[in-house]
């Protein structure tokens, strides 16, 4: 007969407030296999895990309940401490009567009733439990990191620091990603390239580090410790062990200056042969294959070819891959700027003098088009500048939840433009949301320097004579109001990449509602994901700011570096197990399994003298995460979860029914 051990814990008042805790204790006792049941105030604390060794010990108990929060605050406590006491930790259930029960029940009558039932079911399944053993995986100790933007480069830096192999793959031409784009970065209005230049050259250089640029993964497979990636490297069309970078092959291109360039943001053009902007890491030109008319048409007279001093370029050049194998993985791919084209009352891409917050970076920078200068499509400095804020953000037709950057680069760009041009300046906002270090102070800067702040969101933009009028409504006035201004500068939100699906896909990541890539636990686990091994940085988690990108990928690198401190790891037993003796091989698991890690086999047996063949499901235990999928889809009922089992369920259910 199993002897088993219940405990209900007060959770100070989160549980006891609502949940006669006494009540249900004495009630458990008399549910049979039960040979001890106590209430604590604080069940989790050094006494009440004491508490537990000592009643296993003296008791003899083989079977631990604990009634108390959700088992994702404290099960690993609670099978450490089982652990401890002589157990195997797995012989241990959780009834969550504080998220399940005393947080969502008001009567405490009916919290108490239903705290019964759940515990009544977690004993009646846990006398099912069978002893379960954690596994072991050897651990390859090099990274992968996927992005090239400030978090993948602080990520990439910190583990090859840590004296890891790292690959840092980048799909565009050169790594720096949005930051390399800017002018200056608030609130401190350091010049950005003179911070991220120095990062970027100093992870290229790396003897741990192997950058691949214009490159894209393509195909994962593997597990913890043990991921296989296919990385797809397009052709620059030029030799990168020849090129020096001196840009004689973009001066000679005949399409020179006609292109819109991506780096500044449409403001500038490029030719098809280009070097992305001067401080690029690494330094080589590229060759666009959609614009250049030798690799589109096969037409040109390549110029680019005879002014190469190197004979570096080369149009024979065919797309590789190469495959990584790697223990984590850091996903770090950043974000794209809302499409502010969706907003037709903007009027942008029709008015002329209606930019975004990334072109106006482009416009004040020195190096960008126009050297710094700010000026209107007709080429005059303006006098009257309008910051529109949330262009896309805290907006239920697109994206509902706040960007969290745009105040803060709208207020920059507003210091940008009374400083370059003295023009009136005209911030309309919803509310401003300044909550780093140091923002409320430069929001009041921004303010004492004149600039006007009117409260409520812009209606429309209309072309006239002069230029352009605003028509927004002043919510703390009351009234409607129509200025004219010279320029409109867009505070567009920050949205998930275009491709952000296909990653997510590829490296079996959750995504949450808004797009982004979903963390473990936002609180406790905010740098995982579900998939172990796979961390995230920057904000391709969600919408943040520089020094919250780099301190994510610091934590995320931290965590590489604690993975692979170890030769081994140790692997979860909760996973999916096949009864090959009723497996039909139909595979339906296959399909539903989301991290690929159920693939087909065979089983021999024997009839008489004759050996025959027939296909079952194999699972491999190292990429199952234990989600079950695969034990619903299963036709025969022949695939369990291990700690999950139909029967563990089922008694569970019948449990609390009963």
């Amino acid at each position: 007969m199993k002897r088993v051990g219940v405990y209900v814990c007060h959770c100070g008042s989160n549980i006891a407030g609502t949940v006669n805790c006494k009540e249900v204790a004495e009630y458990a006792s008399t549910l049979p296999g039960v040979v001890v049941a106590r209430d604590y105030t604080y069940t989790c604390s050094d006494p009440g895990q004491q508490m537990i060794k000592d009643d296993i010990q003296r008791l003899k108990l083989d079977r631990v309940v604990i009634a108390a929060c959700s088992p994702r605050m404290h099960e690993v406590t609670f099978r450490n401490v089982v652990q401890e006491a002589g157990l195997n930790p797995y012989l241990l259930q959780i009834a969550n009567i504080r998220e399940q029960d005393s947080w969502v029940t008001k009567d405490m009558a009916s919290a108490t009733r239903k705290a019964k039932d759940l515990v009544r079911a977690a004993v009646k399944r846990v006398m099912l439990h069978s002893p379960l053993q954690a596994g072991k995986v050897p651990v390859t100790r090099a990274a992968l990191v996927v992005g090239g933007g400030i978090a993948g480069i602080q990520a990439a830096t910190d583990i090859a620091n840590a004296g890891y192999k790292v690959y840092l793959v980048e799909k565009e031409p050169t790594i720096g990603g949005h930051m390399a784009q800017l002018d200056k970065t608030f609130p401190t209005l350091d010049c950005s390239a003179c911070i991220l230049t120095p990062k970027m050259v100093d992870v290229a250089r790396h003897p741990n580090v192997t950058l691949l640029t214009y490159s894209e993964v393509v195909e994962v497979s593997g597990y913890v410790g043990n991921f296989k990636v296919k990385v797809r490297r397009k052709p620059r069309y030029v030799k990168e062990e020849l090129c020096t970078g001196c840009g004689e092959c973009a001066k000679a291109c005949v399409l020179a200056g006609r292109i819109p360039s991506e780096f500044e943001a449409g403001m500038g053009r490029r030719g098809a042969a280009y070097i992305p902007f001067p401080q690029a890491v690494p330094l080589k030109a590229v060759i666009d294959p959609v614009h250049c008319l030798r690799v589109s048409r096969g037409k040109c007279v390549a110029k680019c070819v005879q002014a190469c001093g190197r004979k570096a370029i080369d149009f024979t050049q065919e797309p590789s891959e190469l495959t990584l194998e790697v223990g984590a993985v850091v996903l770090a791919t950043g974000y794209d700027l809302f499409d502010a084209s969706k907003l037709a009352q903007y009027g942008y891409g029709k008015l002329p003098d209606v930019i975004d917050g990334l072109q106006f970076e482009r416009l004040v920078n020195a190096s960008g088009p126009t050297g710094g200068k700010l000026l209107t499509s007709k080429g005059e400095v303006p006098r009257r500048i309008a910051f529109l804020h949330c262009i896309g953000s805290r907006d239920t037709n697109y994206s509902p939840y706040c960007s969290r950057v745009c105040c803060m680069y709208s207020m920059k760009q507003a210091h940008l433009a009374k400083d370059k041009t003295g023009a009136e300046v005209f911030e309309f906002y919803i509310d401003i949301r300044a909550s780093g270090k140091g923002y409320e102070e430069f929001y009041e800067r921004v303010q004492e320097e004149g600039i006007h702040f009117i409260r409520g969101k812009v209606a429309e933009i209309e072309p006239s004579q002069d230029g352009l009028v605003v028509v927004a409504e002043d919510t703390l006035l009351g009234t409607r109001l129509a200025v004219p201004v010279d320029m409109v500068v867009l505070g567009t939100g920050l949205v998930p990449r275009k491709e952000a699906v296909d990653v997510a896909r590829a490296f079996h990541v959750g995504m949450s509602q808004d797009g982004f890539f979903m963390e473990a636990h936002p609180k406790l686990r905010p740098v995982e994901t579900n998939t172990a091994g796979v961390f995230l940085a920057g904000a391709c988690q969600g919408p943040k700011d520089i020094p919250e990108s780099v301190a994510q990928a610091t934590a995320a690198a931290a965590k590489v570096a604690g993975l692979f401190a170890n030769e081994f790891l140790v692997t979860e037993p909760m996973v999916a197990t096949v009864n090959e003796a009723t497996c039909t091989g139909c595979m339906a698991c296959k399909p539903v399994c989301p991290y690929g890690a159920i693939e087909e086999g065979q089983v021999s047996e024997r009839t008489g003298k004759t050996i025959t063949t027939r296909p079952v499901a194999k699972v491999n235990p190292g990429l199952c995460q234990g989600c079950g999928a695969c034990s619903v889809a299963c036709r025969s009922g022949s695939m369990n979860l291990l700690g999950f089992t139909n029967k563990q369920i089922l008694s569970e259910l019948d449990a609390i029914c009963g």
